[in-house]
């Protein structure tokens, strides 16, 4: 996580300095805008650390085995894709759950199936899409995505069997 915390930081900080460079106050409004933003997703951000930290020590490894490890098979997987699917909020959320997962043993494939079911499925979205974009697109757009989940975790799994995360 250093490397990718220094190119961020770096970027940040070159943003900063040609907006100030500008001399039209844009550092300012940018960072009211950064502000506002921390403030809204902080919360969010802090719950769904502490959901990560506690898969980790409260789920017992043998049980995540079982369930959603490499030995779960498509059964881990298929569950990795329902949980991702019903899964609400953004990467915030979703992100930290996957790692804490991942260190807790559960598989690649399941992992990967959660994430590609929380992109793809989001079924928390279904109604404001169906609202927007009309039943038959968003049927449309469900059904040709129906399958991906469980695709990109068998694929995964097959990929990498025995790599650690």
């Amino acid at each position: 996580m250093v490397i990718p915390t220094i190119i961020m930081g770096i970027l940040a900080i070159a943003l900063l300095f040609i907006g100030y460079s500008k001399g039209e106050g844009q550092h300012i409004v940018g960072m009211k805008s950064t502000w506002k933003m921390l403030i809204e997703i902080l919360p969010l951000l802090f719950f769904a650390f502490i959901v990560a930290g506690m898969v980790q020590v409260l789920l017992p490894r043998d049980l995540i085995s079982k369930w959603v490890g490499v030995e779960s098979g498509l059964r881990g997987i298929l569950i990795g894709t329902v949980a991702g699917g019903l899964t609400p909020g953004g990467p915030y959320v979703s992100l930290p759950v996957v790692a804490g997962f991942l260190r807790a043993g559960a598989s690649v494939g399941t992992m990967v199936a959660f994430l590609t079911g929380w992109s793809l499925w989001a079924v928390s979205r279904l109604p404001m899409e169906f609202g927007i974009l009309g039943w038959k697109f968003t049927l449309i757009r469900f059904a040709c995505s129906f399958f991906f989940p469980p695709i990109a975790g068998l694929l995964a799994q097959a990929i990498f069997t025995g790599s650690r995360f």
